[in-house]
């Protein structure tokens, strides 16, 4: 093939890059499936492991020890990324799937809090942190090991694959989830069948394994081993050097902005569908593994895209249309899934009224703290409802008040000797009022728009597949071959581990502080607007890069 025909038409896939792509693929999507069955159970997990808290702790706790996953995973990037840049590819992205896989299982069989007490919830966190640990070496694993085999050209396309197994890994996890508990029914799902897409991983940890087995070192490892050229000290190299450290800085900016994308795109979706538009659990799943279906092929398309065009520009745009279209898109969500909890917004406002200095940040992620003042019972209440309210501040010494539309509640002291019997009493008339004003206790799936909605969450992931599809082969370009797995895997896994997978929780927290349901979304607008910024400033085009190169 002529150096010209290489830009218009490429020799098909031999068997063992075939064999290359499908081994990392299946191994990263079963990885991805175990790590968000923790995030779409996290309701079931936390009534099961921390059921020694209150409800609305627990679930936080949860979704923190979810987040302590994201935590460690640039702790596992350092540790297998040196191994990886000193020992091979090829075995130390097989030692991270059998981590990850074992103690996906351990948490299908663990006893609950009612069984062995406070060893549960530590046990199910540890296990969370183990799967951190492993995914912190198994991405740059995974991408370097398909790009040192792509031929020149192709790398844009080849690790795009890899790309679409974390939305596969989602899918796969939705899809069982949803096969499970249609099969056992909600009752018998709750008390255990919520268990069984965790043990059920096994089948999946062995096939992935055997596969990998079957699998050669790179060709650029093994080039540079046969030739005495391998790193030993890749951690020096990668991060104490100004050189390469740059590079890291540049590739951490673009994981973050592609981190906070991916989430606010695909999971915190389902979050805000199930959480604050009160969309049925089921329907959710399924309305998100349709729009995933629609938009999976798009990484391929921009990968590909990108092996012509260049990967930056594709990347940019991203960012670019994602932080200014996450506000309306997020408000048609609510438009199309929920149209009578946003009528019932307009129609009948909700504000709370109270003294500011009685008011707490509500972000308790040890469950052990007390909100009792009237201010913070007012919002808890409204904010674990996932209503819009505004803040009116009043003189110091009153009691808060939530008025819903004409009607007005008095909140109450916590710390009161008749609390709980005034807590009762709260509840009952606050939940009165929002049912007379229109406030649904869940979403009507009769007025909910499936097309619309349906098409709302593919564009979200359609601007996923923008950032996420090329990223993979502009990390691996970036950086000389000796460090290269230690190089980009912490960067990476600090953008996705920390940026992205704080995501949630810290969108809740926001929330909760300002009364309104969509200025969580700040967060990822902020972040993905830097991303952009520096990107344009100080990042190079990559895809016509060497990646024998060795420094």
């Amino acid at each position: 093939m002529d150096l010209v025909g290489t830009q218009t038409s490429h020799a098909p896939m031999t068997q063992e890059e075939k064999r290359v792509i499908f081994a990392s693929s299946l191994g990263t999507v079963f990885e991805w499936y175990d790590f968000y069955l923790a995030g779409s159970l996290a309701i079931f997990i936390s009534k099961s492991f921390f059921s020694g808290v209150n409800p609305t702790a627990s679930f936080i706790v949860t979704l923190l020890g979810f987040a302590a996953g994201f935590a460690i995973r640039p702790f596992g990037a350092i540790v297998f990324g040196r191994l990886g840049d000193m020992v091979g590819r090829k075995y130390t992205f097989l030692a991270t799937i059998v981590i990850m896989g074992l103690s996906t299982f351990v948490v299908g069989l663990l006893p609950g809090y009612a069984s062995i007490g406070i060893a549960s919830p530590i046990i199910f966190v540890g296990m969370r942190m183990l799967q951190g640990l492993a995914i912190g070496g198994e991405y740059g694993g995974a991408a370097t090991y398909v790009a040192e085999h792509a031929p020149a050209g192709r790398r844009g396309f080849y690790t795009a694959w890899i790309q679409t197994t974390a939305t596969l890994g989602l899918f796969l996890s939705l899809l069982v989830t949803v096969g499970v508990r249609t099969l056992m029914g909600e009752d018998a799902f709750g008390v255990w069948g919520w268990r069984v897409p965790f043990i059920g991983s096994i089948i999946l940890l062995g096939v992935s394994v055997w596969i990998r087995l079957q699998l050669h070192e790179s060709p650029v490892f093994a080039r540079m081993k046969a030739e005495g050229k391998t790193s030993k000290a890749p951690l020096t190299e990668a991060f104490g050097q100004w050189k390469n450290l740059r590079l890291v800085l540049l590739a951490l900016a673009a994981s973050a902005g592609e981190a906070v994308v991916w989430y606010t795109g695909q999971f915190y979706a389902l979050f805000f569908l199930t959480q604050t538009l009160k969309v049925e659990g089921t329907i959710a799943n399924i309305l998100v593994a349709i729009a995933l279906v629609i938009g999976t092929p798009f990484f391929l398309l921009f990968g590909s895209l990108s092996d012509r065009i260049g990967r930056k520009p594709i990347i940019m745009a991203g960012f670019l249309i994602a932080a200014f279209s996450y506000f309306p898109l997020y408000k048609a969500l609510a438009h199309y899934a929920n149209p009578a909890l946003e009528a019932a917004t307009q129609k009948s406002p909700i504000v709370v009224n109270a003294n500011p200095n009685e008011c707490s940040f509500q972000f308790n992620p040890v469950g052990t703290s007390k909100f009792t003042s009237s201010c913070d019972i007012a919002k808890s209440a409204l904010s674990k409802a996932g209503l819009n309210y505004t803040n009116v501040a009043t003189p110091a010494g009153a009691l808060a008040q939530i008025k819903v539309g004409d009607t007005v509640i008095d909140a109450y002291d916590g710390k009161a000797s008749d609390a709980k019997a005034k807590a009762k009493a709260f509840e009952t008339t606050l939940g009165t009022a929002l049912k007379e004003a229109g406030y649904p206790a869940k979403a009507d799936t009769s007025q909910l728009n499936w097309p619309m909605t349906v098409a709302v969450l593919a564009v979200l992931v359609i601007l996923v597949t923008m950032v996420y599809g090329p990223i993979a082969a502009m990390l691996v370009e970036m950086f000389p071959s000796r460090v290269r797995y230690t190089s980009m895997s912490l960067p990476f896994h600090i953008g996705n581990g920390w940026f992205g997978g704080f995501l949630p929780a810290t969108a809740f927290a926001i929330v909760a502080a300002k009364g309104n349901i969509y200025s969580g979304l700040w967060y990822p607008v902020v972040i993905a607007l830097a991303a952009f910024v520096i990107g344009m400033l100080f990042m190079k085009e990559t895809k016509d890069a060497d990646i024998y190169a060795e420094n």
